[in-house]
């Protein structure tokens, strides 16, 4: 049988993080999502008027830099 070495223990190391990083990230949706009200009236077909809103979307692109991987980028950005 092989010794363990330290590549294979940071693996291990690593993939446990991993691990662990998602399972609090999954956590924290399902807490989010017993938190949402859910409507009273959620198996009607009709859908009351007060319930649709008009919604009005204000896009605009702007000229904008950054800085990627240590260089300055510039471009339109939607804002």
């Amino acid at each position: 049988m092989n010794a363990p070495t330290r590549r294979t223990f940071l693996g291990l190391a690593q993939n446990a993080v991993a691990a662990a990083a998602v399972g609090a990230i999954g956590v924290r949706f399902i807490e989010a999502a017993e938190a949402m009200p859910v409507a009273p009236d959620l198996g009607q077909a009709g859908t009351p008027s007060y319930v649709v809103a008009q919604v009005q979307w204000r896009r605009r692109r702007r000229w904008v830099c950054w800085w990627h991987r240590g260089r300055r980028r510039c471009g339109w950005r939607w804002v």
